[in-house]
């Protein structure tokens, strides 16, 4: 994750991050000096002031590795343990990088919840922030920002669906979003067969799909393999997502093969039953999208880099 000054495994002048790896295929990605601080420079120009960067994420990964690098070109940083308790603002303004699960904990803690409204931004980013979950942040005063991005962009590079300066996305068949502009990495580290498959047309090519509202705004509404079908029925797996963390974020939804229906959908949440939580989500969903299997696990399994683990959510499901 640090800048490399000389020989080894990654090029002079460049960072190496790991992907989320949270399907088990984690890669590593060089991002270039030049790469970093234009999308250090892009958010304080978006922000229009360069604040204290609080770091509550690992650097390990390219979320906290933007902490890091902003508060370094910017106006400094301070760490600051994940669970927020130690959280401080700093004279001037404040700036704190999240993943929706350490936003839902925080705002259900008053005292941690009235720290983050002292600050000037908390961006989230790292999953799809829940709408019930961030109108719950501005009904506390929280200044959220949704971001959007990922480590071959040097993280969230489209914030509340504008993309920062100099970040250009693109949208080609299906709704597949590409991201141009100078924050692209490099390419993946003794991946030549990946990099040539990602970097296409001098921008990254995502494996998510959107589209624009008409004011330019993109919105982002899932993968493009996210889209199975049960029953002959189409699901979107993000749709059901969407839903259920409505309900309660701590949840995850995989797809699985089925004898019966070809695809079922398992819910993987801290309690409850079946049942219920079928009833509770038929308003939202309809018949072919509701659960067909739940496993409680408590705590949901996690990457490093805060997004659900979903392999081992597969090997729980296995065994």
């Amino acid at each position: 994750m640090w800048l490399a000054d000389g020989p080894g495994e990654a090029p002079p002048g460049t960072a190496v991050v790991g992907t989320s790896g949270s399907t088990g295929s984690a890669k590593r990605v060089i991002l270039p000096r030049e790469a970093l601080a234009a999308a250090a420079d892009a958010a304080h120009q978006r922000l229009g002031f360069a604040p204290t960067w609080h770091l509550a994420l690992s650097p390990r990964y390219v979320a906290g590795l933007m902490v890091l690098v902003r508060g370094v070109l910017g106006g400094g940083v301070r760490g600051a343990d994940p669970s927020l308790a130690d959280l401080t603002p700093a004279p001037g303004h404040n700036a704190v990088s999240l993943v929706p699960t350490q936003l839902y904990r925080a705002l259900g803690d008053p005292e941690r919840a009235a720290v983050l409204a002292h600050f000037d931004a908390v961006l989230v980013g790292g999953a799809a922030l829940d709408r019930g979950l961030r109108a719950r942040a501005e009904a506390a005063g929280v200044p959220v920002v949704s971001t959007y991005g990922m480590s071959e962009t040097c993280g969230g590079v489209v914030w509340d669906g504008v993309p920062l300066p100099g970040v250009d996305v693109r949208l080609g068949p299906e709704g597949r979003i590409a991201i141009a502009g100078p924050t692209l990495f490099r390419g993946y580290l003794d991946r030549p067969d990946l990099t040539a498959e990602a970097l296409v047309d001098g921008a990254v090519l995502t494996r998510d799909r959107g589209h624009t509202e008409p004011g330019g705004r993109l919105v982002v509404e899932g993968r493009l393999d996210d889209v199975v079908i049960s029953g002959g029925v189409n699901v979107d797996l993000a749709a059901v997502r969407g839903a259920v963390a409505g309900i309660d974020p701590e949840t995850e939804v995989l797809a699985v093969a089925d004898d019966e229906w070809g695809v079922r959908l398992v819910l993987f949440a801290r309690g409850g039953d079946l049942a219920g939580w079928r009833d509770r989500l038929r308003g939202a969903l309809p018949a072919a999208a509701l659960p067909r299997q739940l496993v409680c696990v408590d705590p949901l399994p996690r990457t490093a880099g805060g997004k659900p683990d979903r392999e081992k959510l597969l090997e729980l499901l296995r065994s």
